[in-house]
């Protein structure tokens, strides 16, 4: 039986959502091992003068515990 674990992290970039997404789970990749999945909760952007500056998504990301 495998033990599956979450944890929560947030991310930001200045291209995309999906770019946000990716970047986080590269990210956590290097310290993460066995990901299973993600699974964006949220999303949301910030604007500077009128236009948006950063996409930023909070995910939940699935593991296998050894």
């Amino acid at each position: 039986m495998a033990i599956i674990k979450v944890v929560e992290l947030l991310a930001n970039s200045k291209k995309s959502w999906e770019d946000a997404t990716a970047q986080a789970v590269k990210r956590a990749s290097k310290s993460i091992q066995n990901i299973r999945s993600a699974n964006v909760q949220n999303q949301s952007v910030t604007v500077k003068n009128g236009k948006v500056d950063e996409y930023r998504v909070a995910l939940k990301v699935t593991f296998e515990v050894k």
